[in-house]
């Protein structure tokens, strides 16, 4: 996923400076641009990814592991932990998308739970497909404050990596077409349905 044009020159709002951590605010001065802070997340967001996708390659990092509500927070503090202080924490407050603050934790719970047992128990749902559900049901909960999307875009490859046989290794391609991607979130949003999502979302193999 790319930056909107003319994110770079934006500065960040009032809201967004004071969730800084203070050493970071510092750092960058008093006008701080949106890309500024990007670039320094897309630099831990690389090491967090080749450190996990590295640990469950290495069967080090499980797929019992992955599906539940402690990595889910885990996983967004190593990404966000080092510049934000939302990182790793479930919203309290009501946001324009996702589900009442003071349901979250029950609902992430019970969603992993839900996709760890019918991958365990069926066999209706591919490795892909477990993924994406995983991927299109926390983005529907939307447990942080910011975020929601780079740490379960991550978590999605990693379930997918899980999931997979040894002899083929392949990881999503994120370079989508956004407002498909969105339309197709909205539509689990309504209908729960993660086929529509997974088919639209290609696959790469791993080198």
């Amino acid at each position: 996923m790319t930056l909107e044009p003319g994110y770079g020159e934006t500065p960040l709002d009032g809201d967004e400076w004071d969730a800084l951590l203070p050493d970071v605010a510092m750092r960058l001065g008093s006008v701080p641009l949106k890309s500024e802070v990007f670039d320094l997340e897309q630099a831990i967001y690389a090491e967090v990814a080749v450190a996990h996708v590295t640990a469950v390659l290495d069967n080090r990092l499980t797929l019992d592991e992955l599906l539940t509500d402690y990595f889910v927070r885990d996983l967004h503090k190593e990404l966000y932990g080092d510049l934000w202080q939302w990182a790793g924490r479930y919203r309290n407050r009501e946001l324009s998308i996702g589900i009442a603050p003071e349901r979250i934790a029950e609902e992430v719970r019970a969603s992993l739970e839900t996709i760890a047992y019918r991958w365990s128990h069926t066999d209706d749902w591919a490795a892909k497909t477990v993924a994406v559900a995983t991927h299109a049901e926390l983005t529907r909960i939307h447990p942080f404050t910011d975020g929601n999307g780079r740490s379960t875009r991550l978590l999605a490859d990693l379930v997918y990596l899980a999931t997979q046989g040894p002899s083929s290794v392949e990881t999503f391609d994120w370079a989508i077409d956004k407002a498909e991607y969105i339309g197709l979130l909205r539509q689990y949003d309504r209908d729960r349905d993660p086929q529509p999502l997974t088919d639209f979302l290609p696959t790469i193999e791993m080198l």
